[in-house]
């Protein structure tokens, strides 16, 4: 796939518009998003399991704003959601009720409920739990609601551990020795219908061996509820293909398809998959601008008007996003930690990080932005979210305004008398 950033004439470009043009109209820090990669990559993951039924349903975590998911779903995606709003969401930009997805290890029941008039295909359960309150819910609303139980195959996804969800230890899905138990009490329920498995072990892997293993035991899982009755149509095999962050190789999404095709292609099932990062990570990039510069005994800081509040990806998980000068770079390299305004040691975008020479003004572009970016933004520090904007070809568009301050206390009061 072609880069959507290339620098042409020593300007980083956004397919065909100068990014430099876009900081200029909209401001900094700003998120900007390629259509054409989008498009690309999902067509890719779509030409992979060409002639198997499957569903692509898109993690709406990883990239939510309302023109990314609607060119998904033009080009044929359901959604993958895990709260109310992300369904309201998914909603809002087009998506066929028909192709949701409802994930996560806590639903209420008023985003139960809000699921079923929706019309959604499939919750995904995460506990006996929480089959009980979608039965009760649903026989309340007079509605069947489809289920599948999500295993977990204590398989180690050998990621980072805040985004490992296949082991005995995390708080996600059912252990999978006590998955035959689970579905013959779903089946005794009046108001639930079991329709399929689901497994997800984690995000960001870049080997398939644990895909492989964690789907094996998927696949021995349904033959064993098949020949206890239940019928089983669909499996979901999660997410979580790795991307390019630095030097990772993750494997190429046909060869995802493939291993995903061995395990659990002979079962004729219905394959339901959940990529988000896959799609949307290296569709984006975070654009800052550069403040200060400042020397600390042996550190040398690049202070930038974008933080952790923007992007705390670095602050959270540690994780390493490349960075590089809008402009054209200039031939000095020194070692420099880029950090941003917000009140904590942990507000760095890079550390110990080999960069051109800079000053006051000069822009620098976070690469892989496009996953867990503004999704995981916040106000921290009293600082409005900033704008997203999308580019195809040599056209762009605001597809979300920056915040005000106003935006700030939207929602709030001072109360003159207090009720109790």
């Amino acid at each position: 796939m072609s880069d959507p950033f290339p620098r042409t004439d020593g300007w980083l470009h956004a397919e065909a518009v100068p990014l430099a043009r876009i900081a200029e109209k909209v401001g900094t820090p700003v998120y900007v998003y390629s259509a054409t990669a989008l498009a690309e990559r999902y067509d890719a993951l779509e030409a992979a399991f060409e002639g198997v039924g499957h569903l692509i349903a898109y993690s709406i975590k990883s990239n939510a704003n309302l023109a990314v998911v609607h060119d998904l779903v033009e080009r044929g995606a359901g959604v993958d959601v895990t709260s109310r709003g992300e369904l309201f969401r998914a909603l809002r930009a087009g998506a066929d009720p028909a192709k949701i997805v409802y994930s996560g290890v806590g639903k209420r029941d008023d985003e139960i409920a809000a699921a079923l008039e929706a019309g959604i295909k499939l919750f995904n359960v995460e506990s006996r739990a929480e089959l009980r309150r979608i039965d009760a819910v649903a026989g309340e609303t007079g509605l069947e609601a489809p289920v599948a139980f999500r295993v977990n195959p204590d398989v180690d996804p050998e990621t980072h551990p805040y985004i490992s969800t296949g082991l005995r230890t995390s708080k996600f899905g059912i252990p999978i020795q006590e998955a035959v138990g689970a579905y013959a009490e779903a089946k005794a329920l009046a108001h639930v219908r079991v329709v399929g498995v689901d497994c997800h072990i984690g995000s960001q892997l870049t080997k398939l061996r644990p895909f492989g293993d964690a789907l094996a035991r998927v696949a021995d899982l349904v033959r064993e509820l098949r020949d206890a009755g239940h019928a089983i149509e669909v499996i979901d095999v999660g997410g979580g293909l790795g991307v390019v962050y630095d030097e990772e190789r993750p494997p190429s999404m046909r060869e995802y398809a493939a291993v995903v095709g061995d395990a659990v292609g002979g079962l004729n099932c219905e394959i339901i998959l959940e990529p988000g990062r896959s799609i949307t990570a290296n569709a984006g990039v975070f654009v800052t601008r550069v403040l200060y510069e400042k020397e600390n005994e042996d550190k040398h800081f690049v202070v930038v008007d974008g933080a952790m509040n923007d992007l705390i990806r670095p602050a959270l998980y540690q994780s390493f996003q490349r960075i590089e000068p809008v402009g054209p770079p200039r031939s000095e390299l020194r070692t420099v930690d880029v950090v941003g305004p917000v009140c904590e040691s942990g507000d760095f975008l890079a550390k110990q990080r080999r960069l051109p020479a800079l000053e006051r003004g000069d822009l620098l572009a976070v690469r892989s932005a496009g996953a867990y970016g503004f999704t995981m933004a916040s106000n921290y520090n009293g600082r409005p979210r900033c704008a997203e904007v999308l580019v195809r070809g040599g056209h762009w568009a605001v597809v979300r305004e920056p915040e005000s301050l106003d935006d700030l206390v939207r929602g709030e009061s001072i109360p003159g008398d207090l009720v109790g």
